[in-house]
């Protein structure tokens, strides 16, 4: 009955939406009907006010579980309608036997409003990182089927987001991937959310996404080598999670051309999660919730490449905040810029007012967040010529995407080859792709194959000009560093790139399927009780 509710109250909340997005701007009346038009739009306009905010409170009730109000109808036709839907809905949700058949009438009739919502409403913009885009769906414990088709009625899960990046990252908005092929939603990332949680996609239920890309861990892992099934170890470190939005090729030697590609590679990877594609989607289609997600955010429902859809969707939202550097940099900029104009404080405030608080507001942001000494000359050096640090690690996100030889377990009797196994192109050999170094000190340990420990080790790799063979990179030369030099360098990294995530649930999911079944027969037997006795 509560589903039934949900879906006639956003209905008819759509429908005035519709009038209000869609239609408002309409072609413009006759000449001479626009006398009578007007009367009749002042005559209503009371009315249409009342209608639409009462659509509002009633679709904000509905989503909070409280009783829904009896809206006003539009009009005879649209009550009509809205009374034929009730009467299927009331008909479909008593005897549909829940939790057997998620595919059923009921969940079909949320399936549309969805589609309707994300059609009908704008775009909205929204600032990454967002904890809200990966809170989970509200409440306490295993999401319930109820829960989750609550949730999934609200319009605003389903409106279609375009993300702006943060200080910092902000600069490379123009490098977002896969947002046209794979668009942004609340329902989606959610829907991603869980599944990157659930252990559940792999063979015995034993290793998720997280288990190699831990929020606890940088979104990465503190083991040497990815361990999946049967602790079974890889032999490549586990690359991060994060600022994936700016990033097309996956995965250290570049196989993946999309992170939708890498999504569910591991799932199929006999050394990770050792599944099948196949199996992975007979054991979701096991859980109705997930059935009744799918259904709703994609076309043709539960399918791996949907899956593929919702984890990287979730992965895009995995962006670092902006870092004590990112302000530093800011405020450092506008002072030379505005050298002469802020000479005289006072007279400046006097002569512009907004001028002056704007340089305030940024001395402020940097002093909130502050950076020391040694980390301010490890960025100047960082990005000098004397460390070339930015032959490769350039950019908004601190990365060129590209792939380089610096030598590392080149001397191995047979070394990993990285990205010529892709190309198969001879300058690729022992190439890997340069990392971001955003938030690199939470990731460690370091390199393809995880063999520097600290990130101390790292710059001495680099001064002593990597391990030499004959395709190492043109970019690594040995560099002239004092003791010092290493120490500023290392102290950008730990303090200058080093900002917030977003705050992401990991334990709310969906429960096993026969967990969810018993619960739902309880809830149809009461329902059924309900309404006998009604």
């Amino acid at each position: 009955m509560a589903r039934f509710i949900v879906v006639v109250v956003v209905l008819v909340a759509i429908a005035l939406l519709a009038n209000k997005y869609l239609l408002g701007g309409g072609d413009a009346p006759p000449a001479d009907a626009k006398q009578a038009a007007a009367a009749k739009e002042d005559a209503k306009s009371d009315d249409a006010a009342d209608d639409e905010a009462a659509a509002e409170k009633a679709a904000d009730e509905a989503e909070e579980g409280g009783p829904a109000l009896k809206l006003p109808p539009v009009d005879a036709e649209e009550e009509a309608a809205a009374e034929a839907v009730a009467s299927a809905d009331v008909e479909t949700d008593i005897v549909q036997e829940a939790g057997v058949d998620p595919q059923g009438e009921a969940l079909e009739d949320v399936k549309v409003v969805g589609e309707d919502i994300t059609k009908m409403l704008p775009a909205e913009t929204v600032q990454l990182p967002d904890s809200s885009l990966t809170a989970g769906v509200p409440g306490e414990g295993q999401i319930t089927l109820e829960e989750m088709e609550t949730w999934l009625a609200d319009p605003k899960n389903h409106v279609v987001l375009k993300p702006e990046l943060p200080l910092g990252l902000k600069a490379g908005e123009a490098e977002i991937k896969g947002l046209e092929e794979n668009p942004l939603t609340r329902a989606k990332i959610e829907l991603g959310r869980q599944l990157y949680f659930d252990p559940r996609l792999s063979s015995d239920a034993s290793i998720s996404c997280a288990s190699c890309h831990a929020p606890n861990h940088g979104f990465a892992a503190d083991t040497r080598f990815g361990v999946g099934v049967g602790a079974q170890e890889g032999n490549r470190n586990s690359p991060v999670a994060y600022n994936r939005i700016l990033s097309g090729a996956q995965f250290w030697d570049g196989r993946a051309a999309s992170l939708e590609e890498q999504a569910i590679g591991p799932i199929a990877n006999p050394i990770e999660m050792s599944n099948t594609h196949e199996a992975c989607i007979e054991c979701l289609k096991g859980m109705p919730g997930y059935v009744a997600q799918f259904n709703l955010v994609f076309d043709d429902g539960l399918t791996i490449d949907n899956v593929a859809k919702a984890i990287a969707s979730f992965e895009r939202t995995l962006v670092t905040g902006p870092a004590p550097w990112d302000y530093y940099k800011q405020l450092d900029d506008f002072e030379q810029q505005f050298a002469a104009d802020i000479e005289d404080l006072d007279a400046l405030k006097e002569e512009d007012e907004a001028f002056y608080n704007e340089y305030m507001a940024l001395k402020k942001a940097s002093e909130d967040h502050p950076i020391s000494e040694s980390a301010i000359r490890g960025g100047k050096l960082f990005f000098s010529d004397k460390a070339g640090c930015t032959a490769c690690h350039l950019g908004a996100n601190f990365t060129d995407e590209k792939y380089h030889n610096l030598g590392v377990g080149m001397d191995a009797a047979e070394p990993d080859l990285g990205r010529f196994v892709v190309s198969k192109a001879e300058i690729d050999k022992g190439a890997f792709k340069t990392p971001t170094c955003r938030n690199v000190a939470q990731t460690a340990p370091y390199m393809h194959d995880g063999s520097q420990k600290t990130l101390e080790e790292v710059v001495e790799w680099y001064a002593k000009g990597g391990h030499p063979n004959q395709w190492l990179s043109e970019k690594v030369k040995k560099l002239d560093l004092t003791d010092q030099d290493k120490a500023d360098l290392v102290a950008f990294m730990k303090e200058g790139l080093t900002g917030d995530f977003p705050q992401v649930e990991e334990d709310r999911l969906l429960p096993a399927a026969e967990a969810a079944k018993e619960k739902a027969d309880e809830e149809l037997k009461e329902e059924k009780a309900e309404a006998k006795a009604a």
